[in-house]
């Protein structure tokens, strides 16, 4: 583990203004990967031993975390985001907590997978977020209740050791475990708060869960598909084209900035494993007067290679669902969508299954992570 740009002590009081005005982050290398503790994805956080000032669900909202200076309950400042109260010694000779004592978060990730980077977000604890966190994982099949997880046999791996942190800051960290997990353990040392948890990583899906499926969506983040590249990614992801459900608003689709020029934008995806593709959808669903004119989809099968057409140019309609049966099962590894000349599309589906060589690596690399 490498922490990538490390921030410590407390920000100073808000003043006034814009409250991220003075917020600390930097550019990380992983962001760019899904984060598997995405609530769309299914993450949840299933248990925190207090959350006496902020509910410990807050870590995981989409967006960032705001602040309201004039926002207080009946128990103190409403924060967005977890946060616990202050924790005391055991008597009056000794006043401070002990340096063993902390607080902590169970996170289910909505998807098991390889994590390769964590955000620890204290967006707006200035003087009390944490003074140092830690995060552990672990791999635990099936769905646990928060008593399994903390039972004594589980297993838990070390992702980001006790390491200070800074009030007002993104406190990212780069992580090297190749293994497959399916939830963590978020440590605050000795208390306070956490805006945000982000946990960047790939998704590793189960090869029996998706053999028993048999036909499913290859593109799909929980069932292992990837953006690999896209033209544009200026308002809003590419990523979001992979994303569990329809969309129900603009953004959470994929739209890019009107060109100028005679290019056309295009989204290059990698599927779950090697496939036979059968059937398509290409969603505009909440695009209106941006959704993309045109769409042609191509296959590769391999990293190298020509791209193959399956489907031609085709003429998309705006807030529409479109759906296209093959005329015969394509076989492939990579796909890329082109749209013309710009605008977006909200949901790339490609329905089929894994060919033999592919469930077959697919079962290998599963076994690799400790699956």
């Amino acid at each position: 583990m490498t922490a990538t740009a490390h921030f410590t002590g407390a920000a100073e009081p808000y003043s006034g203004g814009d409250p991220y005005a003075d917020y600390r982050t930097a550019d990380f290398p992983f962001t760019h990967l899904v984060d598997l503790a995405d609530r769309r994805l299914g993450a949840g956080v299933i248990a925190a031993n207090d959350e006496f000032f902020a509910e410990r669900e807050n870590l995981l909202k989409p967006g960032p975390a705001e602040f309201d200076p004039e926002h207080f309950g009946h128990k103190g400042k409403i924060m967005d985001g977890w946060e616990t109260r202050r924790r005391r010694g055991v008597s009056a000779a000794q006043p401070h907590p002990s340096d063993e004592d902390h607080d902590w978060a169970l996170v289910r990730l909505g998807a098991p997978g390889v994590v390769r980077g964590i955000v620890v977000d204290t967006a707006h604890f200035r003087g009390n977020h944490p003074q140092a966190v830690s995060v552990e994982a672990a791999s635990v099949p099936g769905s646990p209740s928060p008593e399994e997880l903390l039972a004594p046999d589980v297993e838990w791996t070390t992702l980001v050791p006790r390491t200070a942190v800074g009030g007002h800051a993104a406190n990212g960290f780069v992580v090297d475990a190749d293994r497959r997990f399916t939830h963590l353990r978020v440590n605050q040392h000795p208390d306070g708060g956490i805006a945000r948890l982000r946990v960047h990583g790939e998704v590793a899906p189960d090869p029996a869960w998706l053999a028993a499926l048999t036909t499913f969506d290859l593109a799909a983040l929980e069932n292992g598909g990837q953006v690999e590249d896209a033209s544009d990614r200026f308002y809003s992801p590419a990523t979001n084209t992979i994303q569990p459900g329809r969309s129900r608003k603009m953004d959470d689709g994929w739209e890019t900035r009107r060109r100028r020029d005679q290019g056309n934008d295009w989204i290059r995806y990698r599927l779950a494993e090697q496939a036979e593709i059968r059937a398509v959808e290409i969603d505009t669903a909440c695009l209106k007067g941006n959704s993309a004119g045109w769409a042609s989809l191509s296959v590769r099968d391999g990293t190298s290679g020509d791209w193959a057409e399956v489907l031609p140019r085709t003429r998309l309609q705006p807030d529409t669902n479109h759906r296209f049966v093959l005329p015969e099962n394509v076989r492939a590894t990579h796909v890329r969508i082109d749209i013309f000349p710009d605008g977006g599309i909200s949901r790339l589906r490609l329905f089929g299954s894994l060919t033999r060589e592919g469930a077959a690596r697919l079962a290998a690399r599963h076994q690799e992570l400790g699956g």
